[in-house]
């Protein structure tokens, strides 16, 4: 049977092009049935992400910026109005200083750590408490993690952290809000060609290597995610919560690189 979200809404944060990995899970929802809002984080990203709400019928494309709490407070006003409750939450946001993601982590500078840290791990507990007085039936939150917040993977630097600090939360939001009906889980995609993964160095050096090494000897691509997304956000994954999981053809498992390429 085909996963259905029908009269099912909710909220996706962190579109910024059509080639970011909110929009292939916005897509993938959308086209399942769910009613989905947008975020934009600033008037600049309106151009792009306007359009991108109007292919899916979306009637909420709002700013939010997760370190303004009037836009997110704004946000939540307007998803009370129009829909009066949440199913699901979309949590595709990250941030680090370009100019920290090269060079040498113990180099860190203290304001780029906290920053890196509210907004890519706190913001989700955030919304999470936003989301529960919606989620009056229940509900389903999912983020987006990788593999670099449990490995060391260069260049990463203070994302690493940031990350295995998501993945923290993610299990003790699941243990908190689970007498709620909510369930809290991850998926880690390899890595892709976005925005966001453009900016770390040596984004196309890893990328090529994960396409050569994986088991399935391919990385995943914005419908492979959006369909993992589905599962989690979907009533097929009701006794799922807690979880990290991978969308990346399988190169978590690999403890070296395939034998021709070593």
């Amino acid at each position: 049977m085909a996963i259905t979200m029908q009269n099912k809404c909710g909220l996706v944060l962190g579109v910024a092009n059509e080639r970011s990995i909110a929009w292939g899970i916005a897509k993938v929802l959308a086209e399942a049935g769910a009613e989905v809002a947008l975020s934009y984080q600033n008037e600049n990203l309106l151009k792009r992400v306007g359009p991108l709400a109007e292919t899916i019928g979306s009637r909420i494309c709002m700013l939010a910026d997760v370190q303004d709490a009037k836009s997110l407070d704004e946000l939540y006003k307007k998803i009370a109005e129009e829909w009066g409750k949440l199913d699901f939450l979309v949590h595709a946001l990250a941030y680090a200083d370009k100019e920290e993601l090269t060079g040498r982590f113990v180099n860190s500078t203290r304001n780029n750590f906290l920053k890196s840290m509210d907004i890519s791990c706190y913001s989700f507990v955030d919304l999470a408490k936003r989301s529960m007085p919606l989620m009056i039936e229940g509900g389903s939150l999912l983020t987006v993690t990788y593999m670099g917040g449990k490995r060391v993977t260069p260049n990463y630097n203070v994302m690493g952290p940031a990350k295995a600090a998501l993945e923290s939360s993610v299990r003790y939001l699941a243990n908190d809000l689970g007498p709620e009906g909510i369930r809290v889980n991850a998926i880690s995609p390899g890595p892709m060609k976005t925005l966001a993964g453009a900016a770390i160095g040596g984004a196309r050096q890893v990328f090529r290597n994960t396409e050569k090494n994986a088991p399935l000897r391919t990385n995943a691509d914005l419908d492979a995610v959006g369909n993992a997304a589905l599962f989690l956000l979907s009533d097929k994954s009701s006794s799922t919560t807690g979880e990290i999981i991978y969308v990346d053809g399988g190169y978590h498992v690999m403890g070296l690189p395939q034998l021709d390429n070593l």
